[in-house]
């Protein structure tokens, strides 16, 4: 398959709690990165580019629910070749955009999306250069 689904983030009111909860749960390994209000969650091994050594495994991050994601938990981000062909096509085939295309610093880009039956996804496109 060309599209797999390469990340998850789950929303919270209390971040540094449900962390707890899912450290403690599953034994996730889950991290603050420096700087961001955002957490790092390791449900599988990575290699030194960070992605999952398990074929299939899926990492993801945490964060604080951000606003009109009050009744949604986790997003699944679908790796796309070109995130602006892939938001133009869904727009055609009847998604809304909820986030616009945006840089992570040095990984990628992404853009979260509504279908037309109001299920929320998000897009990634890795691009090293994305500032």
């Amino acid at each position: 398959m060309k599209h797999p689904v390469v990340h998850f983030e789950i929303y919270s009111d209390d971040p540094v709690k449900l962390a707890g909860f899912y450290k403690s749960l599953f034994d996730w390994r889950i991290s603050e990165v420096p700087g961001m209000d955002y957490w790092t969650v390791s449900t599988v091994e990575t290699d030194t580019e960070g992605m999952p050594k398990t074929p299939g495994g899926i990492n993801g991050g945490l964060m604080k629910r951000p606003p009109g994601y009050e009744e949604r938990a986790w997003t699944n981000y679908v790796s796309v070749e070109s995130i602006d062909g892939a938001v133009d096509k869904a727009l055609t085939l009847g998604a809304q955009i909820m986030k616009a295309k945006a840089a992570v610093p040095g990984m990628g880009w992404f853009a979260v999306l509504r279908d037309p039956q109001h299920n929320v996804f998000a897009l990634w496109q890795s691009d090293k250069a994305a500032a």
